[in-house]
């Protein structure tokens, strides 16, 4: 079942999914490098990146000891996303 996916999708699943994390604690790229495996630099990315796609996320306290939020999840239905969480993970290759 290898089926090649596109950068696209993967990219737009990776900032789905890094923002269902945030809303469910994992809030700092410390926590989303542990939990995914990602290079910081592609966790800092993701989350520059979600704004493309109207997910609003904000940084909240001092930068040693901040951590993200989300505020609004634009036109993406985060219900959609935890039910399908699953299948975002093992499209990107990430167990749950």
């Amino acid at each position: 079942m290898s089926m090649s996916v596109s950068r696209t999708k993967t990219s737009f699943y990776r900032r789905l999914l890094v923002a269902h994390l945030i809303e469910q604690g994992i809030n700092t790229v410390p926590k989303l490098e542990a939990e995914l495996g990602l290079p910081r630099r592609t966790a800092q990315d993701t989350i520059s990146a979600m704004a493309d796609l109207d997910i609003e996320c904000e940084f909240v306290g001092a930068t040693k000891d901040g951590y993200y939020r989300i505020n609004d999840w634009g036109a993406v239905n985060k219900q959609w996303v935890t039910q399908q969480l699953a299948h975002i993970r093992q499209v990107l290759g990430y167990s749950s």
